[in-house]
């Protein structure tokens, strides 16, 4: 067989289900109005404080958030296997993951599962539960990974985020 064309196994798969790529939010006229000012604001201030690589990174920034905005996010397929998780192609063992939390507020529109990772250099992982059941996943994810019980809302980035629309 092509190297290729090997599989690699990743464990049995107990549940999954598909995932957005990324957080797509509705914006106003009136947000676009408002970023747009902002933006020339910051782009003002860079220019006349000589701190050209700070406009740089706003003009990129503004160009991001154009161009996601026109496309729908893709669909992933998220697992829970017996040797870690599967988000998309990429596959996380057990044994990189420090804890998860579940956050689960419908009323707040928060549904999420969090999984922080030993390594400081990788960010926590933010997976939506769509309509899922949390506590079967809970029970599950229980047999593989301690569950930290002290997060009970959303990351301030990701509240933010949300209120900002970003």
């Amino acid at each position: 067989m092509p190297e290729s064309a090997k599989t690699i196994d990743y464990g049995e798969k107990i549940i999954g289900w598909k995932i957005p790529e990324y957080d797509k939010h509705d914006r106003s006229k009136g947000w676009y109005i408002i970023a747009s000012i902002v933006s020339l604001l910051l782009l003002l201030y860079a220019f006349f404080s000589g701190n050209f690589l700070f406009a740089v990174i706003i003009v990129v920034v503004a160009l991001v958030i154009i161009l996601h905005d026109g496309q729908e996010p893709a669909m992933l397929d998220f697992s829970i296997t017996d040797e870690g998780i599967m988000v998309g192609r990429k596959f996380y063992d057990y044994d990189e993951i420090k804890n998860f939390a579940i956050v689960y507020k419908p009323r707040q529109e928060v549904k999420n599962i969090y999984f922080e990772f030993k390594s400081i250099a990788k960010p926590r992982l933010s997976i939506p539960l769509a309509s899922m059941n949390p506590l079967p996943i809970r029970k599950d994810l229980l047999k593989y990974l301690p569950e930290d019980l002290e997060r009970l809302d959303q990351p301030l980035s990701e509240a933010l985020a949300k209120l900002f629309k970003l």
